[in-house]
């Protein structure tokens, strides 16, 4: 497989980009994708079997079902660190490994109809937190420690606009690919 092959496999949609100007309807469109992840994302893997979410949608990648548990593990982290940059100034978040999370017996075992319900329950606080902050609040920031940078909040909620939609492009593409 040629490296274009693997690139397009890692980042269906491309990488995140951040625009030079993030506008009141750039802002909206990423709150929108927020709140229509979990219901995206449980369309993409109906009526999937065992095998099927057994398979990794990339040639060293997670399986469907890591996928699924990993975006859960991922949002979750994301609401709470949306939530401590409103409630502290500039607060350092915390990293995790999100390699070794989804190797953990959950990430790999458990039915992924449990983080499809945890999501959508969770994008319904989210959805609202989002919906009713202020742009002074998408403006507060957060420092993460692995990669030295400080950013906005209105930077994260593109960054976690993107990152749904990248994994549920996993999911489509490798039903594409393998004609389910």
């Amino acid at each position: 497989m040629q490296k274009d092959d693997i690139e397009l496999l890692k980042y269906p949609i491309g990488q995140f980009e951040k625009p030079h100007e993030i506008t009141e309807s750039i802002l909206a469109e990423w709150i929108l994708d927020i709140k229509r992840l979990p219901q995206q994302l449980t369309d993409a893997v109906e009526g999937l079997n065992k095998e099927q979410l057994e398979t990794p949608y990339r040639p060293d990648g997670w399986t469907v079902r890591q996928t699924v548990h990993h975006v859960a593990d991922s949002h979750i982290n994301a609401y709470t660190r949306f939530k401590l940059a409103l409630t502290e100034s500039i607060p350092t978040i915390r990293p995790y490994e999100e390699q070794l999370w989804a190797e953990l017996s959950d990430g790999k075992n458990a039915p992924i109809e449990w983080s499809l319900t945890l999501l959508e329950a969770l994008h319904l606080r989210w959805g609202m937190l989002l919906e009713n902050m202020t742009r002074a609040d998408f403006n507060k920031q957060l420092f993460h420690p692995a990669t030295r940078h400080t950013n906005p909040l209105n930077v994260m909620a593109g960054m976690y606009s993107w990152h749904g939609r990248h994994h549920v492009a996993h999911i489509i593409e490798l039903r594409k690919r393998m004609n389910w």
